[in-house]
């Protein structure tokens, strides 16, 4: 059953092992920033000036910060990959599996994709690690006698995070296509539900509460504290968007039919493929906020002030925000490739129906444009109740400031990335004739 879902699906595994690798990469050159920082032989005087700078406990930060992410990020494709096996996992209970038989192969399907995934990302992480110490030293935030270290639990921590992260996402998945009766999952896998669960929308709704809550409170809190209940804020609000997806995109889906025929295909399409979808919200949506975030706050500063951050203090918080928002930016794009991928045969049935590539395609574009509408209001929404505060306790203002340019590269940043990942699939798998695909 494992082998046989490895190889029928092997493109919907693409998504959870770009991101495990990516988080052990991630989780690897936090750990080696912490190795490097404390192993480093400095006197009492260098090591009470990186203590008192903050740069001692980066490394810590860094590593929390990327199991966080991790958490949120490989849960969210791993659980997407084991949600497009439905049809598979009904046929297997139609022909005597039990429901415990189906979570283990879920599970083992996890621990397979995330072995190798980690031992790719461990390597890569040392060599980031290398690049990121290098940073540190050539612009003077550590003293020279730092140097990078190893550190020795890479592998096993590594490998704890992206195979409990797995594990997580692919169970959660696997509960109701391994627990309801075969023919409801098989009536399922052809006709998505329309339906929201109660339990997903009150779980995003307590989310995104909570986060707006947090995000009131730290406004009366000092700076530091603030700035450390951010990142929460921010997660908060990202999960409960991504939870409420299905729904903010079946909101959004009129305004395609704005566009005339093609749009209101494309709305309709969507509607019935929002869940698919939603699994690129949570990414996506972190993504642009994250990047939103950290820039804006560092523009802002420099605007309120007329001083502009040191060289070194910008190339610290620009090259941790590239490494997250990158992370987040390609676990999207990979969820919407697979979301694409498997749509593959309604997209050759809309051809054989009649539709010419041109007009199928088309729709795939409006489709890609209500994604990115949605994902920047979300985002947006999401940046604001994290920025806000922050911006309050910090520098006594509300009001965020960010170059002009700055975001309109943000915007046809996000535009490009979900036009790669459904646009150009589906413009290369209609390049085959339909009747093979269908068939």
């Amino acid at each position: 059953m494992i082998r046989q879902a490895l190889r029928r699906n092997p493109w919907s595994f693409l998504g959870p092992a770009a991101t495990q690798c990516l988080a052990a990469a991630l989780v690897t050159a936090g750990l080696c920033l912490m190795a490097s920082l404390d192993g480093a032989p400095l006197g009492r005087e260098q090591r009470q000036a990186l203590t008192d700078s903050g740069i001692a406990d980066l490394g810590l930060l860094f590593l929390m910060s990327s199991i966080y992410l991790s958490m949120l990020i490989v849960g969210v494709t791993m659980s997407s990959a084991i949600r497009h096996q439905a049809r598979d996992i009904a046929l297997v209970r139609a022909v005597g599996a039990t429901p415990g038989r189906v979570r283990r192969a879920v599970a083992a399907q996890a621990a397979l994709v995330a072995v190798p995934a980690t031992i790719v990302g461990v390597p890569l992480g040392m060599l980031c690690g290398r690049a990121w110490v290098s940073g540190f030293v050539s612009h003077g935030l550590v003293p020279a006698e730092v140097s990078f270290r190893v550190h020795g639990g890479a592998l096993p921590i590594a490998l704890a995070v992206t195979m409990g992260t797995s594990l997580l996402g692919a169970m959660i998945a696997a509960i109701r296509p391994s627990r309801v009766r075969p023919a409801v999952a098989l009536a399922d896998s052809a006709a998505p539900r329309l339906r929201i669960g109660v339990a997903r929308t009150t779980a995003g709704l307590v989310l995104v509460t909570g986060g707006t809550v947090l995000s009131v409170l730290i406004a009366d809190l000092d700076a530091g504290t603030a700035d450390q209940a951010g990142l929460f804020v921010m997660l908060a609000m990202c999960t409960g968007a991504g939870l409420l997806g299905p729904a903010l995109l079946r909101v959004a889906a009129p305004a395609a039919r704005l566009l005339g025929n093609t749009g209101r295909l494309a709305a309709d399409t969507l509607a019935v493929h929002a869940r698919g979808l939603s699994g690129a919200l949570v990414p996506l949506t972190l993504a642009i906020a994250f990047a939103a975030v950290n820039l804006t706050r560092t523009a802002t500063t420099t605007h309120v002030t007329g001083v502009a951050a040191p060289a070194a203090d910008r190339w610290l918080e620009f090259s941790g925000t590239g490494a997250y928002t990158a992370f987040a930016a390609i676990a999207a794009l990979n969820t919407l490739i697979t979301t694409i991928l498997a749509r593959r045969r309604d997209l050759a049935v809309t051809r054989l129906a009649g539709g010419t590539r041109g007009r199928t395609l088309a729709v795939v574009v409006c489709e890609a444009l209500l994604v990115t509408g949605t994902a920047l209001v979300v985002a947006t929404v999401v940046a604001a109740v994290t920025l806000l505060p922050l911006l309050h306790t910090a520098l006594g203002t509300w009001r965020p400031w960010m170059p002009g340019s700055w975001l309109a590269a943000g915007l046809a940043g996000t535009a490009v990335l979900v036009f790669a990942g459904t646009v150009l699939p589906a413009a290369i798998t209609l390049r085959r004739p339909p009747i093979e695909v269908a068939g």
